[in-house]
Parts: C-alpha cells; sequence; structure tokens
C-alpha cells in the first residue's frame, strides 16, 4: 500500500511539475521573446543567442540544448540529485516554448505571441506585457519548485560553485542572472535589435522581471506558513548535521533527550529551513539514515540570520 500511495504521490508531482513548466514557457515564449526582456540563467542565454542567429533557432531548442551539457556536469559533480524531474522540466519547458510560439513542426499555425492581444500590448501596454511575462514565470518556476523540481541552467552552476568554492546558492544565481542580463543588453544595444526601446531600458525591465518573478516564487512556495522546524531523530547525527551545514547552508542545533521506548540517551538534531528547503532536507536525511525519526513544525516567524522578518 505505501508503494502506490509514493507512486501516486510521484505521478501528481510530474503532473504539476509539468504544468509549471508550461506556464513558464507562456510567460517565456509569448510575453517576453519579442518584447527582448531577457531573464536570467539559460533562458536568457538562449533569448540571446536567439537574437544573435537573426531569429532563426528557436529559442526553446536552444534552451534544451545549453541544459544538457550542464544537466550532466551536475550529474557529474553532485550525483544523481539533478536527476529524472530535472530532465524532465526543462525538457518539458522547452517543448512548450516552441509549440507556443509554433516553433514545432506542424504546429507553425498556433504563433501565440501574434495575437492581437499580444501585439497590441507590446505596442502600447509594455509594461504590462513584461508584467503579465514575470507573474507567469514565477508562477510557473513556483510550482515547479514546490513539487520538488527544477528547471537545471543556473541551479546547477550554482550548486556546484556551492561545492567547490563555498559560494551560497542564492548568491550564485543572483550573479549569473545578473551577468546574463547585462550581457544580453550589450547584444540587444550594439546590435541595433531594438530600434523601438534604449537597450538600457530593456535591460532595467529585465531586472525588474528578475525581481518580481523571484517574489511570485516565494509566495507560491512559502505560502503563509514561510518556514518549517524540523527535529531530527537518528542514529546518524553527525553525517545529517554536516549535510545540513554544507548542502543547505543553515545552522543547526543539538541537544540531548530520553528515549522512553528503548530507555536511551539520544540527541537530537533541531533545525529551521524554509518550504523550499524541506523537500531538499527530507530527501538528504532519508539518504543517510531511512529509519530517522523526523518531525516538522509550521514556524510563525524566525528572527535571526538568513531569513526576512515577516511584515
Amino acid at each position: 500500500m505505501g508503494k502506490i500511495e509514493f507512486n501516486r504521490q510521484s505521478i501528481t508531482e510530474y503532473i504539476f511539475i509539468g504544468l509549471g513548466s508550461a506556464v513558464m514557457a507562456l510567460g517565456i515564449g509569448v510575453f517576453l521573446v519579442d518584447a527582448q526582456v531577457v531573464p536570467g540563467g539559460v533562458s536568457g542565454l538562449s533569448m540571446a543567442i536567439y537574437y544573435l542567429s537573426g531569429e532563426t533557432l528557436p529559442v526553446g531548442l536552444l534552451i534544451w540544448v545549453l541544459n544538457v551539457p550542464l544537466y550532466i556536469w551536475g550529474v557529474k559533480v553532485l550525483g544523481k540529485r539533478f536527476g529524472v524531474r530535472t530532465f524532465y522540466a526543462f525538457s518539458i519547458n522547452s517543448f512548450f516554448i516552441d509549440f507556443f510560439r509554433g516553433d514545432i513542426p506542424g504546429f507553425n499555425f498556433i504563433r501565440l505571441q501574434e495575437l492581437e492581444t499580444i501585439t497590441n500590448l507590446q505596442q502600447n501596454d509594455f509594461f504590462f506585457l513584461v508584467l503579465l511575462g514575470a507573474i507567469l514565470m514565477g508562477v510557473g518556476l513556483g510550482i515547479i519548485f514546490k513539487y520538488k523540481g527544477t528547471t537545471a541552467g543556473s541551479d546547477i552552476v550554482a550548486a556546484i560553485m556551492q561545492k567547490k568554492y563555498g559560494m551560497k546558492p542564492g548568491q550564485a544565481i543572483m550573479y549569473i542572472d545578473f551577468f546574463v542580463i547585462l550581457a544580453a543588453g550589450l547584444i540587444i544595444g550594439l546590435k541595433g535589435l531594438s530600434p523601438d526601446k534604449p537597450a538600457l531600458l530593456l535591460t532595467l525591465y529585465a531586472l525588474f522581471l528578475l525581481f518580481l518573478s523571484s517574489r511570485i516564487i516565494d509566495v507560491i512556495i512559502d505560502g503563509f506558513d514561510y518556514a518549517r522546524g524540523v527535529f531530527i531523530i537518528s542514529e546518524k547525527n553527525k553525517e545529517i548535521s554536516q549535510t545540513i551545514i554544507e548542502n543547505l547552508s543553515r545552522g543547526a542545533t543539538t541537544f540531548m533527550s530520553h528515549g522512553l521506548y528503548k530507555n536511551i540517551e539520544r540527541e537530537v538534531i533541531m533545525t529551521v529551513v524554509t518550504l523550499k528547503e524541506l523537500a531538499k532536507l527530507t530527501e538528504l536525511i532519508k539518504e543517510i539514515d531511512p529509519d530517522a525519526f523526523v518531525i516538522v513544525n509550521n514556524v510563525h516567524e524566525v528572527l535571526g540570520r538568513g531569513f526576512k522578518r515577516r511584515s
């Protein structure tokens, strides 16, 4: 019975990862590509190459081609942490970007970016067009992360930079995205690809997009309960404590307890993580000690390093 429930849960997660990938693809392919407002990461880099190619190479295909070597690199350096879900997510996302844009053979008639509403927004209400693109990107990515998926790209590079150089993942992703946005802005400006709008203005829009979509991701993932307190009882406390510090960049506290069932003294690990990190933490604990006893509590507010004060 447990196995059936696990399979059902996995199927549900894959369905929602696919849904999130499609929503994200809608934001990128329909609202952002022709607007030349570039998100960070591999998506932004692929859009920059698309502009350089004279808009001949499909954006979704470029995203997939750039993600595959990063995915292989991630699996090689980090193990199977970036598994089937990652490959599935970026493949579905790439497919739907080209599908919505009519770049899939046999579906050339779709071309949602040429709908009258979209073209009207691009000409008359550019800010609202970018806003819609940012919302769709944020919602899509939020759904993917919430159901234990990832879209590869800068996530893998950030994880490798953390392992090799000790850089925090959020900081690494910020640097990568910022560099990609600036590079794309330079390409658009030097090539004169946007006669209607200055390249600097498009770069500022891209930074606004990055900020807004990241906030939406937090809302989708965290909801109102933005953190979780986790108590872990295990025979492998040292290994689990070490992986919390190294893989999550979180602190942990241990205290002694007395187990009444076995009548023994043992340490209990207590840590606080975000909801996004919770799924990763439980997977790491399961890898180290499948028999660990884990208690998860909602946390209303956390005051201290690594957490923002709730308004």
